[in-house]
């Protein structure tokens, strides 16, 4: 299910003299006004077909408006009857009065707090709960675009909608997963959440579709940021061990992951070992983890560098042999200094751990190509 595409509104171009411009303007936007007066009137006092219709009309002008013509379906006081229309009966009523609310909503800060002050949420989770597909998954759309905006993610955090958009990540069309991960990511991010909004029923579906994506894309960074928040609790982290694959599928985010993927999955795997290094320390050395963890001392953030010269320092054999990740460096750039001189000694010392981590990466390919390989990839989208 695509989204609507907002174009942005002009008047009927012909040509015309400045003066002409300006009248045509003004008559352009005086029709303008009579149309949002019209539709806000029919969708007051009409009946449920004048409503339906009127909801549907509003939808066709903002798609094709301005964010100045939704402040003025807002003031012309629209909203609040959409609102109450998601608690109709009346299949085709809710789903004409969701899309005017979505539409209203793109790319309108003051609308998105608006609709949620009207009481849209608990309408929107009763939709989430719903079996007909497209309607849950535009109560999926409307949530995530209700959630960009930081007043309202309290509200929605707090109303039930997490465990039903975890649903979504299950049994959703490819565009419904992607809007339930973005906004699970952007309740995440709500610092007024006293309790956390994911527990560990969200672990299996989130590693299950890091897999089928790009470890490269947006949506793979929205899923690690939420595995990373996962790891830090027990249950959290026995549903990463527990789900299959769930640790491999980290370790390949860490090689083959954006700079953000690689360093909330390097994060995740951290929090894992941090928690009980005899438990962990096994389970991920037997990924292969540590060619990608001495490649991301090299190329990650300074976040996700540090993070990895832990985990490695967590991942030796034992603590007395232990050689840091730091002291290697050390040693490396001492020997870069001899070959090449001080002046180049960092971009030496770079070039030979690079080397390194490909030699190393390359002794346990066939190892992880053969495990890869179990896994049948979906279509999940890059973006």
């Amino acid at each position: 299910m695509g989204h609507d595409q907002e174009e942005e509104e002009t008047p009927p171009a012909t040509p015309t003299t400045s003066a002409g411009k300006d009248q045509e303007e003004e008559t352009w936007n005086h029709q303008k006004q009579t149309v949002i007066l019209e539709l806000s009137e029919k969708l007051i006092n009409g009946d449920l077909q004048a409503k339906i219709e009127a909801a549907r009309d509003i939808r066709k002008v903002v798609r094709k408006s301005s964010v100045k013509t939704r402040s003025k379906f807002a003031a012309a006081g629209v909203i609040e009857p959409l609102v109450l229309m998601l608690l109709s009966p009346n299949l085709d009523a809710r789903e004409a009065s969701l899309l005017a609310l979505l539409n209203l909503a793109v790319r309108n800060e003051r609308n998105k707090v608006i609709i949620v002050t009207a009481g849209a949420v608990p309408p929107l989770v009763e939709l989430l709960k719903l079996q007909d597909s497209a309607l849950r998954e535009l109560a999926t759309a409307a949530i995530l675009t209700l959630s960009a905006a930081a007043p309202n993610k309290p509200t929605i955090a707090a109303s039930g909608a997490a465990p039903l958009l975890v649903q979504i990540l299950s049994s959703g069309s490819v565009q419904g997963k992607v809007d339930a991960v973005t906004a699970l990511h952007n309740l995440s991010t709500c610092k007024e959440n006293s309790i956390p909004i994911l527990d560990g029923k969200a672990v299996s579906p989130l590693i299950n579709l890091l897999k089928e994506c790009k470890k490269y894309s947006k949506f793979a960074e929205k899923a690690t940021a939420l595995l990373e928040i996962l790891s830090k609790s027990e249950e959290g982290r026995a549903a990463i061990t527990n789900s299959d694959g769930g640790i491999l599928t980290l370790v390949e985010t860490v090689e083959d992951g954006s700079l953000f993927s690689m360093q909330h999955a390097v994060g995740a795997l951290l929090s894992l070992c941090q928690s009980c290094r005899e438990k962990y320390r096994e389970l991920i050395l037997n990924e292969g983890a540590i060619p990608g963890l001495l490649r991301l001392t090299v190329e990650g953030t300074s976040i996700a560098q540090e993070r990895a010269r832990t985990l490695l320092d967590l991942l030796r054999d034992t603590q007395e042999k232990k050689l840091a990740s730091s002291v290697l460096e050390k040693i490396v750039y001492d020997i870069a200094t001899r070959v090449d001189g001080a002046d180049k000694a960092a971009e030496t010392a770079k070039r030979l751990l690079e080397d390194m981590v490909q030699r190393s990466m390359e002794l346990s390919m066939n190892r992880i190509q053969h495990r890869a390989a179990s896994c049948t990839p979906a279509k999940v989208p890059s973006a």
